[in-house]
């Protein structure tokens, strides 16, 4: 039964893909290039405000004719870089979406004006009517929030024919957005396609008819995809990063422009907000669950400012399916939810169970993340059950991912199964919080449901844990499991008591002490893929056992005396601010 619904979400997929491609055809084939333009936007009446941060710095290398973006360089030798070919998909796609102009616009002077008009040009002369890349939906839609953020800087000192080419391509574009929005994938990326056209439609002259219909699209979105409780349908938390980071501007166009705002976006903002909250460790940065990358602090920092409440951040996430446990300055963040839906689970991870821990200013306990590398290999690792702080069976993990080469090439690898039935039980009490909570992603191979327990103390001080295999039928005994804590590289762990204990020291100096008694105890290399410095060593905790001699295993995490910090041991390694390999 289970393999006959699996190949039913991959015939779902198949479906999905060539409906998608051939609207693709129509929309953004000969048909679409060879129909005149109308309704060519005669001036720009505002520009929508760029949120994310500048480095002023990359304007000489890009006069320089030196483009690094996603981790590739390339050197045009005095060519323009929308004549490179071939390039690596990703370093494309950072190219067309022009987000670099941001960066031009830092620099403040008139030669990086005069380059970054110089550069539009080409893409115009270039890729103005076809593009492979250039001509995606989702990089259209970033290049026309791009084009339109940046317009003040790239339309200053400009002559009228420029001006003329500039607002003829933008309206194109917009025309193409609104051909294609139903063709991406469903989502951020359809929402941030409504996003660009409600921002279009605000910006340009004349487009009274377009506003409403833009507005009331963008209106739809957002009641589909923001949950009640301010997540988002994909359970990735960077996705609200990035949609409020967009949003935001676009709301304050429409208010500067004396329009209403809709009841949804005033609704979805505000429910957003306290999730950004719900997200963060004492040192500002977001748990790493489901596509949650390195944190971008300034970004999230400019968006915290907009929040006009500043409430505390929520206790309870059921429609996320996420759990936050406080107590003094410990705040514990757990994953409690199933996978999103089929066509939403590109970037999800199996980590059901999982948390992340983190004290004061310290993370202890982490998931692996995601690395910032577009290496599929590491994308597999970075999902697997294994990086993350949860227990596996026989290094198995608790969703499967289209894994056919053939397939994934045209469809990507999302979840085709994984938990159907989460459930959650939580107290609040004064003495502390309690969360219980299991899920089924076991029992079609192994018979077995995975349970954890979660208390932590009303002061924070102390985390008590059990992980628990309860038989779902009948039980291979010989199976394994693997309980892990992958814990910050900022961490130093060293065992105790003859391998019966772990202390961990951050580098302040706070110290806590893991226990787990009579459980099979060891100290492993692990990788920390969610940092800016790249892939950095760390080590992880784990408990092993058979399913047939300990079916549970308790754990506890012990705040101690803080102890004084050593520059031997708390002093990064040099090593570890490199990328590992």
């Amino acid at each position: 039964m289970d393999a006959v619904l699996e190949k039913s979400r991959i015939w779902r997929l198949m479906a999905h893909y060539a409906w998608q491609r051939g609207l693709r055809w129509i929309h953004g084939g000969p048909l679409f290039r060879l129909q005149p333009l109308t309704g060519v936007p005669q001036r720009l009446t505002i520009a929508p405000q760029d949120l994310r941060t500048t480095d002023a710095t990359n304007a000489a290398d890009i006069y320089g004719g030196r483009f690094l973006f996603s981790g590739h360089l390339i050197e045009t030798q005095g060519r323009s870089p929308f004549e490179i070919m071939p390039a690596h998909p990703d370093w494309q796609r950072e190219l067309h979406s022009f987000g670099w102009l941001r960066d031009l616009r830092a620099s403040n002077s008139q030669v990086a004006r005069q380059n970054a008009r110089a550069l539009v040009d080409d893409w115009i002369k270039h890729c103005g009517r076809r593009h492979a890349i250039g001509w995606e939906t989702p990089v259209v839609a970033r290049r026309v929030m791009s084009w339109l953020a940046q317009s003040p800087f790239l339309l200053e000192d400009g002559d009228h024919h420029f001006y003329e080419r500039f607002l003829r391509s933008l309206g194109r574009q917009v025309k193409f957005l609104r051909k294609t929005i139903n063709e991406v994938n469903e989502g951020v990326e359809q929402l941030h396609v409504a996003i660009a056209i409600t921002a279009a439609s605000v910006s340009m002259a004349g487009q009274g008819r377009y506003i409403r219909q833009a507005i009331r699209r963008l209106d739809q979105e957002l009641k589909k995809q923001i949950l009640p409780d301010g997540g988002h349908i994909s359970r990735n938390p960077r996705a609200i990063i990035d949609i409020l980071t967009d949003l935001l501007p676009v709301r304050q166009a429409l208010v500067s422009q004396g329009l209403e705002l809709p009841a949804t976006m005033l609704q979805s903002v505000d429910r957003m907000m306290p999730m950004m909250r719900f997200f963060r460790h004492g040192d500002g940065a977001f748990a790493h669950f489901n596509g949650m990358g390195s944190t971008p602090s300034d970004l999230v920092a400019t968006i915290m400012a907009y929040d006009d409440a500043r409430g505390a951040a929520p206790s309870n996430a059921p429609h996320s399916g996420y759990q936050r446990l406080m107590g003094g300055d410990t705040v514990v963040i757990a994953d409690t939810g199933k996978p999103p839906d089929l066509l939403l689970s590109e970037d999800a991870h199996a980590g059901c169970l999982s948390f992340e821990f983190s004290s004061h200013l310290n993370r202890i306990v982490v998931n692996c993340g995601v690395s910032p590398r577009s290496d599929e290999i590491w994308r597999r690792v970075s999902r697997s059950t294994a990086a993350h702080s949860t227990a596996t069976i026989d290094d198995t993990s608790s969703c499967r991912f289209l894994s056919d080469r053939y397939l994934s090439h045209w469809l990507g690898a999302p979840v085709i199964s994984g938990p159907k039935s989460v459930e959650v039980q939580r107290s609040d009490e004064e003495t502390g919080i309690h969360v219980a909570a299991s899920h089924d992603g076991y029992v079609k191979e192994f018979g077995v449901i995975h349970a954890r327990d979660l208390r932590l103390a009303g002061d924070g001080t102390v985390l008590d844990g059990i992980d628990i295999f309860t038989p779902a039928g009948p039980v291979d005994p010989g199976h394994t499991y693997a309980i892990r804590f992958h814990l910050h590289p900022q961490v130093r762990a060293n065992l105790l008591r003859s391998g019966t204990s772990v202390l961990l020291i951050c580098r302040d100096g706070e110290a806590w002490e893991f226990d787990a008694p009579g459980a099979e105890l060891t100290l492993e290399e692990s990788i920390y893929l969610s940092d800016v410095y790249g892939h950095r060593k760390t080590m992880q905790i784990v408990l092993s056992g058979r399913l047939g001699d300990a079916p549970s295993q308790a754990w506890q995490f012990r705040r101690t005396a803080v102890a004084k910090p050593r520059a031997s041991e708390m002093e990064i390694e040099e090593e570890a601010e490199l990328p590992f390999e």
